[in-house]
């Protein structure tokens, strides 16, 4: 498979905390990978360089190809790149369908005059705009809430609310971090066939930062650990699971089972 998303010796400093040093990251396309570490290993700084939120001292990051140093992350989002946050970041007093709407302002085509007069072309685009957002709400199993208030969507449909937002940039890699905070067993056993069916059905590469490491496992077809900025494993979801600077950096130092992630919370 192709490589999507490249990173080399990236480096990014806060004051006198290396929150990344020297991190080397490669992901395929058509794949669903995560990136995984305790509290503080670097995880949220490596997404918030690879969107342009955080400019590193050190390294370089492409995207099928081109350079993402020195974009702004409107301009990331444009080459299809896209993602969620940890918290719930929905504009609540919005139905989901407005939310949708919004997410897909880097595709309208149309210019502030056109919009304005609301002239013949932007008629078109602006149905087609509808058409697109009722699908996207119908993949990620919410067409029968489009016109409620994200407000009043329970917690694991504004979870995927927001993946539908996303989805309405048309991105080629989704990241996604912590998409199954909060969420009961059931929700996030849901939620792990969705993402399945996203690459599946839509060609997506998705990137995760995750702590339930029961999702982490069944969903990942590659791995990455963090350590207080470093990369101290890689591989297949089984493999990293065995690995002993792994066990005892993140895992803790008996051997990891579901049963026991389960009692222990993430």
């Amino acid at each position: 498979m192709a490589v999507l998303l490249e990173a080399r010796g990236v480096t990014k400093k806060f004051g006198g905390l290396t929150a990344l040093n020297h991190v080397d990251f490669t992901l395929h396309e058509g794949r669903i990978a995560s990136i995984i570490g305790p509290n503080g290993a670097g995880k949220t700084t490596f997404f918030n360089v690879f969107t342009g939120l955080y400019v590193p001292e050190e390294g370089a990051v492409r995207f099928q190809g081109t350079p993402l140093m020195g974009l702004r992350p409107d301009q990331i989002t444009a080459l299809g790149v896209c993602r969620t946050f940890q918290n719930i970041r929905l504009f609540k007093n919005m139905t989901a369908v407005e939310n949708v709407l919004v997410g897909m302002h880097a595709r309208v085509g149309s210019g502030f005059w056109g919009v304005l007069s609301r002239n013949p072309h932007w008629k078109r685009e602006e149905e087609a705009l509808w058409a697109r957002a009722a699908e996207l709400l119908d993949i990620v199993g919410l067409r029968g809430r489009a016109n409620d208030l994200a407000r009043n969507l329970p917690y694991g449909d504004q979870r995927r609310l927001e993946i539908g937002r996303a989805l309405a940039s048309r991105p080629a890699l989704l990241l996604l971090d912590e998409p199954t905070a909060g969420m009961t067993q059931g929700e996030a056993r849901s939620l792990m066939a969705l993402l399945r069916r996203l690459v599946g059905d839509l060609g997506l590469t998705i990137l995760l930062i995750e702590h339930n490491m029961r999702v982490v496992m069944e969903v990942s077809d590659h791995v990455t650990v963090l350590d207080y900025g470093e990369k101290i494993a890689e591989g297949r979801a089984a493999e990293v699971q065995k690995n002993p600077r792994v066990i005892e950096a993140y895992l803790g130092r008996r051997k990891w089972t579901p049963r026991a992630e389960e009692g222990a919370g993430a």
